[in-house]
């Protein structure tokens, strides 16, 4: 219709002419007199010209909206007579409805029904009906009800049943434009009924709201209906019309009142099988209206018929009539109906119908009854309903009741569902993903092709997974594989297109069915080229490494991850660890994986573990072959762990048990870096009141790491094929030693008693390690154990008997008591200062300090080469500290004086000393009498300790003489200075001599360069007139001491370097 809803066009033209025919036929009266009895003889034009009109449009769609627009032609002309002869100028122009008006002959509410009924459309008669304003569309249908209940034929009950069911399922805000068009012309003009066969005067009405009093308009059209069947009851015959009748009354006064419970809709299950029942009785019923509809159309009017919307409801009042007149129905009908339906071998869709709704109403009856205040006659009433139900359903045969629905058809309708998304299409891509009987037929998988979009949700994303591997399990033929393959691909892209956090779900529920190899496990397809999509996924990611491309980079990943967990995690720990700087990008990859948590619990006699550390163990642990490597896992494990902006991957307890606790033993290869594990995961803050480490056996962790200290004071005298851990490590020993008797408290245990037990456990094991072992578990004893040290200790110490008792060890004879004094000050800060301070010396007795000095070089070289570099360090503070109480006693000999130096060098005079007992030490280390005593091995160590208090010592010497372009007071620190340089010079030269010839140079090389350049700094800055010539003698005695040395390596260099000093005293000079 070109011309618009309401143009005349070739459409309306004949219309026009099949009204005019019909004109003709009752003449001499007009159309608007026409009666009932006449409409066989005077409709077949109107009918006619319509079905002309159907052919000509060009689909069912377009006939469908012409019949429509007929019948609002039709009835706009029955409500809106002609206008008056003298307004005919004005409403050409300006009434949308004046030419079609003026075309069409008046007509009655006969002509209006039997044209509806011709048609056979009842649904767009009621859109129209309640398209008009209320208190017309009341009377409208209270003229259906009146006309029906005139000369009532079956088609007539037919017609009114039908428009009764479409005002129950009528759903507000579905109008199209003609109906919009219709109502606005209704409501715009007003109107005046037409005479309705001269029986009633005409009224005029405007499109009024109605008062305030009048009932709501959908209840009131509700009453009119059951007033329309109390009319027409007794001209309804037939079982099938009553089971009709008798199912729109009951379902009207169920799901339009009070008696309806407030509760939930029905089962997405349940509902599907209602609906395929309702099409399955469509499809085998040939006098269904349905019957030849697709099956599209018949699931969409399935659907409408269970998805009623109560708009309104009927009052007490309006309901108790209805429930007594449904009763004296039941008792008029009931009979009758169930001899006829038991005797019928199969159900027709009305019949269905009243058999379902019966069924529910009764049972809303019992708790509307049971919930709801009622008097005495509406107990009656609904006592004896109740009553007359249940008599009525339990005649019925079980077998009408319940049939068996072919499954092909409840899957096409769910995947119509799917298709059109129709009513509660969400819920039913729930069963489509996991319903055991549907999947991998043709229709299924076009179906999940084309729908895809709505089965992006990890629930159903997890269903379909699972519905593929079962596919997959049962079928291995190739046509099986293309399947797999073409519905794999389906399923990857629903869950590409899912949040991160929901991807994070399906993960966890892959993981959770199929564990580490995930999909991989049972679909061989998904194994087809997956390396190589590994590879080139994960060689771009590493080529861009970037906070912009992390984005990127988990999108790319996460589809890995679904497919095959295991391998993409064990591929991102390898990178991890030989991609130089890419660990922590590739460690925040993996943490937006939470769901890599998982524990897993087959085959592991351990219990749970974590998928990633067992990823870790199995791609990268022993694998490590650089120290690069090593330090790229333990970063990586540390993001981990405790990632900037994600929940941890993996626990410190399940690093702890995985990478420390079975190997930390001396003679395991991996132990340096288990004790680097251990020192990262205890400074990880717990994240619960309760420690981590209770579930890592933390008092046999103890006493591993105590036998590790054991084993260090036999270090340089251990077998050489024999692992154990280097020297550079105790200091990691000894520091995570500490942190655990920090963590390690009453509260790890389970209760004091075990705590005690514990504790006196570890101090009976620990009886036979080394007893310095002990006084290092102090803070862990607490006031439970008294510090235990060799007897000699309290020679030379007053100690407190309350905090200290003494052993009997061997090995600590007279004499031993400053060796055991040392090893105390070792042990730690504190305890070096509670040394100190109970030290015994009588600074007053030469003799005493003699024999004390002597003792102390001598202990100082028996504790020096098992020192760590800790240890060392709080040795040379000891050293320090005795020097400037002057009770160590290191006289300065003038081996390396060529005169007397004419200097200050009293504020120096500790860094002097400090260097020649180096010296004395290294003297009496290099003797006759202890040149076995070292291996060859011990030596580097030892010497790297020395270099290493040298570069302090200078340090100290440039602190206490401040910068040499400022020198001190008196302007000559700067010579003093340089003195201290050229000694220690020297006896950095004394000790590279004595030492045996087993690569110990670089150390010294370096040392002895810094020690020249401080000496070239400070002796520069001298200012004095002498300086050029004493720098020249300084110079050519310090090369005539270099020419004595052996090590042509450390000659050579330091020539060069004392060469270069020459050169810029020359220039200087010139």
């Amino acid at each position: 219709m070109e011309a618009g809803p309401w143009g005349v066009c070739e459409e309306t033209a004949i219309l026009h002419g099949g009204f005019l025919l019909a004109a003709r036929l009752t003449q001499p009266r007009p159309l608007r007199e026409l009666r009932k009895a006449d409409w066989p003889r005077v409709g077949p034009p109107i009918t006619d010209a319509l079905g002309e009109i159907g052919a000509r449009c060009p689909s069912p769609l377009q006939h469908s909206l012409w019949k429509k627009e007929a019948v609002a032609i039709v009835w706009a002309k029955v409500l809106l007579p002609g206008p008056p002869a003298a307004s005919l100028d004005q409403g050409w122009k300006e009434d949308g409805f004046f030419s079609v008006g003026r075309m069409i002959p008046d007509v009655n509410h006969t002509v209006l029904f039997e044209l509806v009924k011709a048609l056979g459309a009842p649904r767009l008669f009621v859109q129209l009906l309640l398209a008009l304003p209320q208190d017309v569309h009341r009377g409208e249908l209270e003229h259906l009800v009146e006309y029906i209940a005139s000369e009532t034929s079956p088609s007539d009950v037919g017609f009114f049943l039908d428009v009764w069911w479409e005002v129950m399922k009528h759903k507000e805000g579905q109008e199209d434009a003609t109906v919009s068009t219709f109502s606005t012309l209704i409501r715009q003009h007003g109107c005046e009924s037409s005479l309705d066969d001269g029986l009633q005067p005409p009224k005029r009405f405007k499109g009024d709201p109605g008062s305030l009093n009048d009932p709501p308009a959908a209840t009131s059209l509700l009453t009119v209906l059951i007033e329309g069947l109390k009319q027409t009851y007794r001209s309804i015959a037939l079982p099938r019309m009553r089971c009709y009748a008798l199912a729109n009354l009951v379902e009207l006064l169920s799901v339009f009142s009070e008696l309806e419970p407030e509760g939930s809709p029905l089962p997405v299950a349940e509902y599907l099988d209602k609906v395929s029942s309702v099409v399955s009785l469509w499809t085998s019923d040939t006098e269904s209206q349905f019957h030849h509809r697709r099956l599209d159309e018949k699931v969409k009017e399935a659907e409408r018929s269970m998805s009623l919307l109560s708009t309104a409801k009927l009052s007490r009042e309006e309901l108790f009539v209805g429930l007594e007149f449904l009763c004296s129905l039941l008792h008029a009908w009931g009979e009758e109906l169930q001899g006829t339906l038991n005797s019928s071998e199969e159900l027709c869709y009305e019949s269905y119908r009243l058999l379902d709704v019966l069924t529910t109403f009764g049972k809303n009856l019992v708790c509307f009854s049971e919930t709801r205040g009622l008097d005495v006659d509406e107990t009656r009433i609904v006592l004896e309903l109740t009553q007359i139900t249940k008599g009525f359903l339990k005649e019925i045969s079980t077998s009408l009741k319940s049939k068996d629905l072919d499954t092909s058809l409840v899957s096409s309708v769910a995947m119509t569902i799917i298709e059109q998304k129709l009513d509660r299409h969400v819920e039913m891509c729930s069963i489509f993903a996991s319903e055991k009987t549907w999947p991998f037929s043709k229709d299924w998988v076009d179906c999940l092709v084309k729908s895809k979009a709505l089965f992006q949700k990890p629930e159903l994303v997890l269903k379909l997974l699972e519905t593929l591997v079962n596919f997959a399990m049962s079928r291995q033929d190739k046509d099986g594989r293309e399947l797999q393959m073409q519905v794999t691909k389906a399923i990857v892209e629903c869950y590409t297109e899912l949040l991160l956090t929901d991807k994070n779900k399906v993960i966890s529920g892959v993981l959770a069915s199929w564990g580490g190899p995930g999909l991989s496990l049972n679909l061989q397809v998904v194994m087809e080229g997956f390396q190589e999509d590994l590879n080139v996924t994960f060689n771009q990611i590493t080529k861009s490494v970037s906070d912009e491309g992390l984005t990127r980079a988990v999108a790319s990943v996460a589809r890995l991850m679904l497919l095959y967990p295991e391998a993409t995690v064990k591929q991102v720990c390898n990178l991890a660890v030989v991609n130089l700087g890419a660990h922590q990008f590739l460690a925040q990859i993996l943490c937006s994986f939470p769901a890599l948590s998982f524990l897993e619990t087959h085959d592991d006699p351990g219990g749970p573990r974590s998928l990633v550390v067992r990823c870790l163990e199995e791609a990268v642990w022993g694998r490590l072959s650089t120290a690069r490597e090593e330090e790229q896992f333990l970063e990586f494990l540390a993001f981990l762990m405790q990632p900037s902006s994600a929940a941890p991957l993996v626990s410190p307890a399940e690093v702890t048990k995985a990478f420390v606790l079975p190997y930390l033993k001396s003679d395991s290869a991996q132990i340096e870096l288990s004790l680097q594990i251990l020192s990262k995961v205890l400074g990880i803050q717990s994240r619960s009141e309760e420690h981590w480490i209770k579930s890592c056996h933390p008092f046999p962790l103890l006493l591993s790491l105590c036998k590790l200290l054991d084993g260090y004071t036999k270090y340089w005298h251990q077998p050489r094929d024999q692992l154990f851990p280097s020297l550079e490590s105790k200091d990691l020993v000894l520091n995570i030693l500490c942190q655990l008797c920090e963590v390690v408290r009453p509260e790890t245990a389970p209760s004091p008693e075990l705590w005690v037990q514990s504790l006196a456990w570890l101090h009976r094991k620990v009886a036979s390690l080394d007893w310095t072992i002990g006084l290092r578990l102090k803070k862990l004893y607490g006031d439970h154990f008294k510090n235990e040290v060799p007897a000699t200790l309290f020679e030379i110490c007053t100690l407190p008997e309350d905090e200290w008792t003494s052993q009997p060890l061997p090995a600590y004879g007279p004499g031993s008591g400053l060796l055991a004094w040392m090893e105390c000050c070792c042990v730690s800060t504190a305890l070096r200062e509670t040394m100190l301070t109970l030290l015994t010396v009588n600074v007053d007795n030469p003799e005493e300090v003699n024999l004390f000095s002597k003792g102390f070089l001598v202990a100082l070289i028996q504790v020096f080469p098992w020192c760590s570099h800790s240890e060392w360090k709080r040795l040379t503070h000891v050293v320090e500290n005795l020097l400037q109480r002057q009770v160590l006693h290191v006289p300065y000999t003038l081996e390396y004086v060529q005169y007397m130096p004419l200097l200050n060098l009293r504020p120096f005079a500790c860094y002097l000393q400090f260097s020649v007992l180096f010296l004395r030490g290294f003297q009496l280390l290099c003797s006759s009498s202890c040149s076995t005593w070292l291996p060859a091995e011990a030596w580097l160590h030892v010497v790297q300790l020395y270099c290493g208090s040298l570069t302090d010592l200078l340090g100290s010497v440039k602190s206490a003489a401040g910068p040499p372009s400022h020198p001190a007071e008196d302007r000559t620190s700067t010579q003093e200075v340089s003195f201290i340089c050229i000694q220690m010079f020297c006896h950095v030269l004394h000790v590279a001599a004595m030492l045996p010839d087993k690569g110990c140079s670089e150390p010294l090389v370096v040392v002895a360069l810094e020690i020249l350049s401080q000496y070239e700094t400070f002796s520069s800055a001298d200012t004095s007139p002498s300086n050029t010539l004493r720098r020249a003698n300084e110079r050519h005695f310090l090369e005539s001491i270099t020419d004595n040395v052996s090590d042509k390596a450390l000659r050579g260099t330091l020539l060069q370097k004392l060469s270069k000093l020459g050169a810029r005293s020359a220039g200087e000079l010139a």
